[in-house]
């Protein structure tokens, strides 16, 4: 356990990097960090992360820009009004224009 322990703060400190108004994909994160095939451990991360207020699990969606973490958010809307309250349109689920809010961890740290 105490592996995942450190991989899921390793994931923690990938995601406060993630800049106001722009989104990453599970799979993006798993890559950065060397370990490509994990993108669902990162996943389990986001879903533990609501104990850490620091850690702005709304901007990581899937590698399509879906919400596929919303259910893990208090309400029924709240990961997409997050996300558009950063200027990110949300339609039935999905990023619009995923590609003009991804931040790529391996391009950008």
């Amino acid at each position: 356990m105490k592996d995942n322990q450190n991989f899921f703060e390793r994931v923690y400190d990938v995601a406060r990097l993630i800049p106001y108004g722009k989104v990453t994909s599970y799979g993006a994160i798993a890559k950065y960090l060397g370990a490509a095939r994990s993108a669902r451990m990162v996943g389990w991360a986001m879903n533990g992360s609501g104990l850490k207020a620091d850690v702005p699990a709304h901007r990581v969606v899937n590698q399509k820009g879906i919400l596929t973490g919303k259910h893990h958010f208090q309400g029924t809307n709240l990961m997409q009004q997050l996300l558009e309250s950063e200027g990110i349109p949300v339609k039935d689920n999905q990023i619009q224009n995923f590609e003009n809010y991804f931040w790529d961890p391996a391009k950008e740290l």
